[in-house]
């Protein structure tokens, strides 16, 4: 398989988990009006790179438009609403174990949607990165709403590639990125006018704007890209085993950040789904993806 799809996955895996201490940031601002700046600014910055590489954004026609508004509703808004609920009733320990199953649901669900059979090598690895995720994020406590918001969480996390994986063949990364941000921009400022208020922008800070910029470059505009390049180079299926490089990240960041260091556990985590991306991304690439 080609390497370069496999590391613009990874790297757009290791900004999503680095983004982790970035969120707890925004936890006193108006977060349904920063998140709009934040996938406004993206669009922007995708719409900039759209025209100075030449490549067209096309207009999404027929049943495109619902693979885009499932991809956004789903791993924009909700994924984002699922966060901040379940974190209210649960550790976030809870939540990553949760995100951490996606690459089993990738790896049977995604050759499906490209038209081919699932790969015994891929699943198997997918396991072995899923319990090495789950190694790698320990365990915490929860009650019966924050276990719902935990599942919200995972089903978004995994539509978010799934949904996308119809479009990517006509759209190309890109075009998906540009729609599912600007999608997301009027989603969440329709939202922040009604949970927050038109005056909700005012109560946005130096350090929510920080954060913000952070999260609309790296995170969304960088990110999305980088992904979406890998699932349609290699298939969702074995894109999906990144996923668990995730956690990894999140990990990582809190050290960087004066956090202590792992414990044993989290460094036989990370070994672990090292040899489940060993299996897995091994051998000839998937198809890519076909509209």
């Amino acid at each position: 398989m080609k390497a370069l799809p496999a590391l613009a996955g990874a790297a757009g895996m290791l900004f999503v988990g680095g983004s982790v201490a970035v969120s707890g940031h925004l936890a006193d601002a108006p977060v349904h009006t920063v998140q709009s700046l934040r996938y406004a600014t993206a669009c922007l910055l995708l719409l900039v790179w759209a025209r100075a590489t030449g490549s067209p954004v096309h207009r999404p026609r027929g049943r495109e438009w619902l693979w885009l508004l499932g991809v956004t509703v789903t791993g924009l808004v909700l994924f984002n609403v699922a966060l901040v609920q379940g974190s209210r009733h649960a550790e976030p320990a809870v939540i990553g174990v949760a995100v951490a199953c996606v690459p089993i649901v990738l790896a049977a669900a995604g050759p499906l949607l490209e038209g081919r059979r699932p790969a015994a090598r891929v699943l198997t690895a997918a396991l072995v990165v899923t319990a090495g995720a789950m190694l790698v994020q320990g365990l915490g406590r929860t009650d019966a709403a924050g276990l719902f918001w935990a599942a919200v969480t995972f089903a978004c996390e995994a539509a978010f590639t799934l949904l996308a994986v119809p479009v990517l063949g006509r759209h190309g990364p890109l075009g998906v990125s540009v729609h599912a941000t600007w999608l997301g921009a009027v989603m969440f400022a329709v939202t922040g006018l009604a949970v927050e208020g038109p005056f909700a922008v005012t109560r946005i800070h130096l350090d929510d704007l920080v954060a913000g910029a952070y999260l609309a470059v790296l995170v969304t505009a960088v990110a999305f890209l980088l992904w979406y390049t890998c699932v349609a180079r290699i298939g969702a299926g074995r894109a999906g085993l990144l996923t668990g490089l995730a956690p990894i990240a999140a990990a990582a960041t809190g050290v960087a950040l004066g956090g202590p260091l792992p414990a044993p556990a989290v460094w036989l985590g990370i070994a672990t789904v090292a040899v489940g991306l060993a299996v897995g991304l091994a051998g000839p690439a998937g198809a890519a993806a076909r509209p």
